[in-house]
């Protein structure tokens, strides 16, 4: 992280800047004397940028609800797959081959290019000790970087800004969405979060301040937003109808904290010009056709911002709908063709740009999926999955092992993982961001090499 920019008076700052946030309900009227005391604390300060613009570039692509990842690369050769899953398994003629036994979903063709183009890691198995089947308390283990009995007040992504980003500018992270996630919750807050550049603006009301409190406290008090016991698959899940994570209200907060602690965090990550934002989106063209999905939308948005200039290194996206209790093979059929041409046309875009050599995309998913389907023509919660890394410098083709699929082999009807992922944001952290991985992990894991 090297390149400053010149550092601007606080006057300066403050006329070009509006300091706020996003669309989230926990954001935009509730803050307005958070943000005036904020203002008048930093009279006389100055900003210094520690800018994206020339450095590397990581974009984090949540798929929310826990994507079955046996249908996702499929073992389509294997005899165990095919008896647990008699009417959903995918046949050797209906999947995109990569060796002569796994090959992917056939809704992947983006992939599939990426893949033979070298652009493309697969890595198999990634999951975590004693795995934990709760839409909430798993996500909530992936974006802390936790052990599954230990919570964490801060992400992993916020502790990467907080241990490697001092003095960065507020845009170091930008979140496209309605709600800050987790990972970017730290101790010194950075990061920014909306849904339309457009709507990106702060605006002030007293009384809709003094309500936007009582709510979110009323949410906190209400008791612990984890549904699910830790071993529970279904119980209590109010997302186990079919529906996703990815689709729940965006004023839903995570645990990690009394409800002033998570308002807190959210409000001080929010400073950035507003108009930087909107000007960019205005400017910059796109040079790839995109789906018109939110996900395709939300990274044509990344894309016009990296085409701008805008000098953020950690940039999150989100596509939900993955949680296939019924009818798994067209809903997931349908969200991996978005997957594969989103992504697909985001390559395209950053290499028209000239900017590829330096974005690198990171997928993940709460939990996989059991390897039994269930009598909806779907699947239930389970644990280890595939991860893909997308970019020009990866470390391309298959890493780790296809975990067994043999019966003996399973955990509680669950694949075992081989790959723990917190080795695989290691990886990342030190070969991709260029920063030791151990203080922001808490622990020592052996890095991955992904690049």
């Amino acid at each position: 992280m090297k390149n400053e920019i010149t550092l601007q008076t606080r006057r300066e700052f403050l006329r070009r800047t509006v300091l706020g946030s996003a669309l989230s309900w926990t954001v935009p009227v509730f803050l307005a004397d958070t943000f005036s005391a904020l203002q008048a604390q930093a009279a006389d300060s100055a900003t210094q940028t520690i800018t994206g613009k020339d450095d590397t570039i990581l974009v984090v692509l949540q798929m929310a609800g826990g994507n079955d990842g046996i249908n996702t690369v499929v073992p389509y050769s294997n005899d165990f797959y095919h008896k647990a899953r008699p009417q959903i398994g995918l046949k050797a003629d209906n999947v995109l081959k990569l060796n002569d036994d796994i090959g992917f979903n056939s809704a992947l063709k983006g992939f599939k290019e990426l893949y033979d183009g070298g652009e493309l890691s697969v890595i198999q198995g990634v999951g975590y000790p004693n795995p934990n089947r709760s839409h909430f308390r798993s996500t909530e283990i992936w974006q802390t970087a936790s052990d599954s009995d230990r919570i964490e007040k801060y992400g992993w992504v916020g502790r990467y800004f907080d241990n490697a980003c001092a003095g960065a500018d507020p845009a170091v992270g930008v979140t496209i969405g309605s709600q800050l996630p987790e990972s970017f919750f730290a101790k010194h807050p950075k990061g920014i979060c909306f849904s339309n550049p457009q709507n990106y603006r702060f605006m002030s009301n007293g009384q809709a301040t003094e309500d936007s409190y009582k709510k979110l406290n009323e949410v906190e008090m209400s008791g612990d937003m984890h549904a699910d016991s830790p071993q529970d698959d279904s119980s209590g899940d109010m997302l186990n109808s079919g529906g996703s994570i990815g689709m729940l209200p965006a004023g839903m907060p995570m645990t990690g904290g009394k409800a002033v602690d998570f308002i807190s965090r959210t409000a001080l990550d929010a400073q950035h010009s507003s108009d930087e934002i909107r000007g960019i989106a205005a400017r910059v063209q796109n040079q790839a056709t995109y789906p018109g999905s939110l996900l395709g939308n939300s990274l044509k948005m990344v894309a016009k911002l990296i085409g701008g200039g805008l000098p953020t290194r950690i940039y999150y996206v989100s596509q939900g709908g993955y949680d296939t209790h019924t009818n798994q093979v067209n809903t997931q059929t349908r969200l991996l063709g978005d997957l594969g041409d989103s992504m697909k046309a985001f390559v395209e875009d950053m290499k028209a740009q000239g900017n590829m050599g330096r974005v690198l995309v990171m997928t993940f998913s709460e939990f996989g999926r059991r390897v039994s389907e269930n009598a909806n023509g779907g699947t239930d919660h389970g644990a280890a999955a595939p991860m893909f890394i997308v970019g020009n410098k990866v470390k391309a083709g298959l890493l780790g092992k296809y975990p067994s699929l043999a019966p003996q082999d399973l955990y509680q009807g669950d694949v075992k993982y081989n790959v723990d992922f917190r080795s695989v944001y290691a990886g990342v952290l030190e070969t991709w961001l260029k920063t030791k991985s151990a203080p922001i992990l808490g622990k020592k894991f052996e890095p991955l090499q992904v690049v």
